[in-house]
């Protein structure tokens, strides 16, 4: 892993995320001597949106919409 202090990192900010993302190999960022950041690849994809994951697995049988000709007691 790659270190580098947080001036050279500030002033090669861009540069070293496109080394990062190449190699895929982390950059620890020190200050003072002392470590405070690591900059590493991104590891995961982003998610999948829940809206049309049942696409073409569930058949509507009816209609869905008209209300049903049921006569509840509870409105007697």
């Amino acid at each position: 892993m790659q270190v580098v202090k947080a001036s050279e990192f500030k002033a090669k900010c861009l540069a070293l995320m496109d080394e990062v993302a190449s190699t895929g190999e982390g950059v620890l960022i020190t200050k003072n001597g002392k470590p405070v950041a690591e900059l590493r690849p991104h590891a995961g994809k982003p998610g999948q949106s829940p809206f049309g994951s049942w696409k073409g697995m569930i058949e509507i049988k009816g209609d869905i919409i008209s209300p049903i000709d049921v006569e509840w007691e509870a409105f007697k």
